[in-house]
């Protein structure tokens, strides 16, 4: 017996279009806790003998006048501090500070102006729109001698639609750790956030050519049928693969670190996002372009 993926679309789109107004109104309320890979700012990493709490830790710095500050714990004993550029002797005077609590040892010291921080914001944001436009223009190319019901080219929209989508949601749980958690978006988290249309996009492909083959071989008169059939056929690989990738990620979110852990969180929710999306979003509009198409 076939599930039936595309019967419900008017549910899916009241859920899906919930998620994507709650993030995008975030996005404009809250805004993002950029880091200072994006602001510009010090980065400073050490290890203590024995790691004190970030409250003692913050009572010694305040004295440096640093601005907001952000204390990340990392490892066993280890601890990531962010604040604004400061010169060498206000450096040394913070080491000395820290080495009043207990023995430290410095990992890490690097600095990023202002400058080199709004050129890296926009490539980035360059970055992601060149991608969209990459993969509209390969489904285009690879759908092109597809006409019935709906043309190559509207394969692609679709895609870009529900990768839209796949992105702005981990984007809404990011803005709003960073609003309640103080939780700051990476580089790391721009890598995840690339990585997520490079995964989901297989998917939507894999579905959209199980449709392809359908729509050459088989005799049914409806395109959602075809539709339908197509999701029947590959759910079982669409699942295993998901699961299996998530659950390497579950295990690097929790015993990755803080490094790693918001990277690896980024990519659960965007692969959970991005299945879903596939299965019952993307389908639901190849099935409604192509009955407004009809009509």
């Amino acid at each position: 017996m076939n599930f039936p993926f595309v019967k419900y679309y008017k549910f899916h789109y009241i859920i899906t279009g919930i998620m994507v107004a709650a993030s995008i109104f975030c996005l404009f309320e809250f805004g993002l806790n950029l880091s200072t890979d994006f602001l510009g700012g010090t980065i400073w990493e050490v290890n203590f003998d024995s790691r004190p709490a970030n409250s003692v830790i913050q009572e010694k710095l305040n004295k440096f006048d640093l601005g907001e500050t952000t204390i990340q714990p990392t490892g066993e004993n280890g601890v990531i501090l962010r604040f604004k550029n400061i010169d060498e002797s206000v450096h040394q005077q913070m080491f000395s500070s820290l080495e009043e609590i207990s023995k430290i040892q410095e990992k890490r010291f690097e600095s990023i102006g202002p400058t080199i921080g709004k050129e890296l914001r926009q490539k980035t944001i360059i970055l992601i729109v060149v991608s969209l436009v990459a993969l509209l223009i390969y489904i285009a190319i690879a759908f092109r001698k597809l006409t019935w019901p709906i043309a190559g080219w509207q394969y692609g929209l679709v895609s870009i639609i529900t990768l839209t989508i796949d992105v702005l949601v981990p984007l809404l749980v990011l803005v709003l750790l960073g609003k309640f958690e103080n939780i700051q978006l990476t580089i790391s988290i721009v890598a995840a956030l690339l990585m997520i249309l490079g995964y989901t996009i297989n998917d939507k492909v894999i579905i959209f050519d199980r449709v392809r083959e359908n729509l050459l071989k088989s005799k049914v008169d409806s395109f959602s049928d075809i539709v339908n059939q197509s999701l029947n056929q590959i759910i079982g690989r669409s699942l295993s693969t998901g699961f299996c990738t998530l659950l390497i990620l579950s295990m690097l979110f929790v015993f990755g670190g803080e490094t790693l852990k918001y990277f690896a969180l980024t990519l659960i929710i965007g692969i959970v996002v991005g299945t879903y999306t596939s299965l019952f979003i993307a389908s639901a509009l190849l099935v409604t372009w192509s009955k407004k198409g009809h009509k």
